[in-house]
């Protein structure tokens, strides 16, 4: 028998969830094409490892960009390589795929998604909205009437949603998250440091001393970086400090914030009430970055907590409503 699988299809990784057996995948989204005979080459982390440093005729393309598809071909390639790894169709059946999408989704996105999943192997596709999927996988009681607020941030895009009966109440999807951080760093150090660096270097800077939130001593955290000097050319050297990081990615996160401010602003008082008792939830991996938590409280006036494994909510969630959807089939069934 086929076993029945939830994707999260991420802008920064695909994580694929089984239904019985957990998290079984967790890859970069990246795959490295030849150019000259368009051959997939490498998919996953062997492909990640060639970003910034392919020759001419081979590119390493990351096929979803702000949380949707960009390349469906190469979107429905990966997909398929990692169904096939895994090894989760049945002799003669294929597994159910649950997956995951940001909730501002255009219709043709929507389709586009669906049959990518369709075509790499899937039998019935679900599509469900991230926010919802994350909130569960992050142990939150969504089931109930009562008001959950949960901010996922990803690699393309930042969902913010409030949830009450299993269904989002209201809800903002933007299109700004952990790969736009990753650009303002690299412009950063351009403008100031006149050093040229690639998107690698900038996610690395970002996890080791990335902030969100100015405290005296971030000064004091500093990373050696390595890259070209954009006036000489040369390869070359320079220290940044960890408050340079904040104010390089302090539009961002201030975006975020202020998404956020706009879905308290139209939630139902009742509903505004329970958050204040139960506070946010912070997921995906932008939930990782240093202070993020501090910034949301204050700004926001209310309790947040980041979830246990940010970077696998939105999978485990996944993996929870096929589960809840397999055991309402066999009680309808009997």
């Amino acid at each position: 028998m086929a076993k029945d699988i939830g994707i999260d299809l991420g802008t920064a990784n695909v994580l694929i969830y089984v239904v019985g057996k957990g998290i079984v995948l967790n890859e970069p989204s990246v795959v490295a094409i030849d150019t000259k005979t368009d051959k997939v080459l490498a998919v996953g982390s062997e492909a990640y490892r060639m970003v910034g440093r392919t020759p001419g005729n081979i590119r390493a393309i990351r096929p979803l960009k702000d949380g949707v598809i960009s390349d469906f071909d190469i979107t429905e390639a990966m997909l398929s390589y990692f169904i096939n790894k895994l090894s989760v169709k049945g002799f003669l059946s294929k597994p159910n795929i649950m997956i995951c999408a940001p909730t501002n989704i255009t219709e043709i996105e929507r389709k586009a998604i669906i049959q990518a999943a369709e075509k790499s192997g899937g039998a019935k596709v679900y599509l469900e909205y991230e926010p919802k999927v994350a909130a569960l996988g992050a142990g939150m009681d969504i089931f109930k009437p009562s008001g959950n607020m949960v901010i996922d941030m990803g690699g393309g895009t930042s969902d913010i949603a409030i949830l009450s009966l299993g269904d989002i109440v209201a809800s903002r999807s933007i299109r700004v998250a952990g790969d736009r951080m990753n650009t303002e760093i690299v412009n950063y150090l351009k403008h100031h440091h006149n050093l040229i660096i690639g998107e690698r270097t900038a996610e690395t800077i970002k996890i080791k001393i990335g902030t969100a939130y100015p405290e005296p001593g971030n000064e004091e955290k500093t990373m050696d970086v390595r890259g070209r000097d954009s006036v000489s050319g040369m390869p070359t050297e320079t220290t940044i400090t960890a408050a340079e990081v904040e104010l390089a990615i302090h539009d961002s996160v201030d975006q975020i914030v202020s998404a956020a401010m706009a879905v308290l602003e139209t939630t139902p008082p009742e509903l505004a009430a329970d958050i204040i008792d139960r506070g946010i939830m912070l997921t995906g991996g932008g939930a990782l970055l240093d202070g993020i938590d501090k910034l949301f409280s204050e700004k926001l006036t209310v309790p947040v907590i980041i979830s246990e494994d940010p970077l696998d909510n939105v999978a485990k969630g996944a993996g929870v409503l096929l589960e809840h959807m397999d055991t309402k089939t066999a009680k309808e069934n009997n």
